[in-house]
């Protein structure tokens, strides 16, 4: 009996798994700009205007987060790109929570026109995330996206209530993310030399960023409280 072993692409894989993972930590609000932009339609164009604006939403993603695949090629924007998605990190730990203002429409083509708008504006930092766990493969990106946007519209509810219930399920993103900007600088190609100086920079860099970004939240976090 011939055995036929199949080769198991960890790489490709692990890049599926953040693109999902950080669509979901940071598609929470984008989740709740649906349901309010079509809080006020009748039942039956509820459905079609999430349908229709989901739809042009995660296409205007894919063109930015492709757009974005390409800006990351310049020199040192790979830096600057992984610093920032640090300071995303972070920001998701310590930003506080405030209410989302979102005008509903009574119209289809308004609430869908509301909720490609709104999200477009709200989801840089998906895109930027998104762009630098793609490893430069656009169908990682349109891949990632089409198993997490369902699951971030019938899921959000669930996934802000889980997230304000267990915090640590918030750490546990902006440690995705802190993970996301490591692995980012660490593609600098002008910077190869200086990280070849650190052992094992592949797997301390990453364990230093996700470590701190944790410590800075909850250090801040803990003189908010008090």
């Amino acid at each position: 009996m011939e055995i036929i072993f199949v080769d198991f692409n960890w790489d490709l894989l692990k890049a599926v798994l953040i693109i999902i993972g950080l669509d979901l930590i940071l598609g929470g609000d984008n989740a709740v700009v649906i349901a309010m932009a079509s809080r006020n339609l009748p039942k039956h164009n509820q459905n079609k205007a999430i349908l229709f604006g989901t739809s042009l939403a995660i296409i205007i993603r894919v063109i930015l987060a492709t757009v974005a695949i390409y800006l990351l090629t310049i020199p040192y924007v790979q830096l600057v790109g992984g610093l920032f998605l640090f300071y995303i990190a972070l920001r998701l730990l310590i930003e506080q929570e405030e209410e989302v203002e979102i005008a509903s429409s009574t119209t289809l083509i308004g609430a869908v026109k509301t909720i490609v708008v709104a999200d477009l504006i709200m989801s840089f930092d998906n895109v930027l995330a998104i762009a630098a766990a793609s490893n430069q493969n656009v169908l990682l990106i349109i891949f990632g996206l089409a198993v997490s946007v369902p699951i971030i519209i019938f899921g959000s509810k669930i996934i802000l209530m889980m997230m304000n219930k267990y915090p640590i399920i918030v750490y546990a993103g902006a440690s995705l993310l802190a993970y996301t900007s490591a692995d980012l600088i660490l593609h600098e190609e002008r910077l190869e030399g200086t990280f070849q100086l650190i052992p094992n920079e592949q797997l301390y860099l990453p364990l230093f960023f996700m470590t701190l970004v944790c410590f800075l939240g909850v250090l801040v976090n803990h003189y908010r409280r008090n």
